[in-house]
């Protein structure tokens, strides 16, 4: 590669994630306007998140575009760490995610599912009364329950409704329980349960308590949550697969070509040789 090109390529992918890192930041300062707790809470680490590669992309930038050779050398020890940080998560993720699933029930389309099924992480940090209280306030004042009346109208619509993990799960009481529905938010609670499960006693119609104390509730979340980390994990499996390609030297040389796939590392390395070179020519 040469030696104007690497540096070239190295100003504007870190120009490019500079602009993404200014959007991340201001995407963090404007969930801090909201008075809602559960938006507020993820403020400091979005905000960190854009902090940081706005950073890492300044030190790239200003090494490449200066030619300043140290900068390089951290730049792409940080995309090493980088590296190694996707491969532990990606593994720690499907681990935590390997166990869990939901159970049919007669007559509905939906799954319930039962906390007992995952994982001993999901398990722990579900019963931590201090993080419950934090995503129970968090459900309450979402719309998963509160709109159920909305989306269902009948009780023949949501035996056929596919409902979502934290819907099935924290809007209304376990199957098992066996009281009458009267619609998709009311319940016969005058009804004997057929059940002695502790769930069906922490059910209540009231919009505020539902089945947010339950643990069928708990168990929709840590399904909710293992979907989406098995997304992020995949993704990162990509990514990581992408970078390490890109960080090997010899695939350019080998191929005696320019891939457009081998590119953040290697460019990298380029640019960091090309600075120290011209560093030393000008002594």
């Amino acid at each position: 590669m040469g030696m104007g090109t690497s540096t070239f390529l190295i100003r504007w992918i870190n120009f490019l994630t500079m602009l993404l890192a200014v959007a991340i930041v201001c995407f963090g300062v404007w969930m801090s306007t909201h008075h809602d707790g559960c938006r507020r809470s993820l403020t400091l680490p979005v905000l960190g998140l854009g902090g940081f590669i706005l950073l890492i992309s300044l030190i790239g930038y200003l090494g490449a575009y200066k030619d300043i050779s140290i900068l390089l050398w951290i730049y792409l020890a940080v995309l090493g760490l980088i590296l190694v940080g996707l491969l532990v998560f990606t593994v720690l993720a499907f681990i935590v995610t390997n166990n869990g699933s939901g159970h049919t029930v007669a007559g509905l389309r939906y799954k319930e599912y039962q906390l007992q099924d995952y994982s001993s992480w999901f398990i722990k940090h579900l019963n931590n009364t201090q993080n419950w209280k934090h995503l129970k306030s968090c459900l309450v004042h979402s719309k998963d329950c509160n709109d159920l009346p909305k989306k269902y109208k009948n009780l023949k619509q949501l035996k056929m409704a596919k409902l979502t993990p934290i819907e099935a799960g924290c809007c209304r009481p376990p199957a098992e329980c066996g009281y009458p529905a009267k619609n998709a938010s009311f319940y016969d609670l005058s009804f004997r349960p057929i059940s002695t499960a502790i769930d069906c006693k922490l059910y209540k119609n009231t919009r505020a308590v539902k089945c947010y104390n339950c643990d069928s509730c708990k168990a929709g979340v840590a399904q909710y949550m293992k979907s989406e980390w098995r997304v992020v994990a995949i993704f990162n499996v990509i990514l990581f697969v992408v970078l390490v390609r890109s960080s090997s030297p010899f695939l350019g040389l080998y191929k005696n070509q320019w891939n457009p796939q081998s590119i953040i590392y290697l460019v990298g390395c380029c640019a960091r040789r090309n600075a120290a070179e011209r560093s030393s020519s000008k002594v």
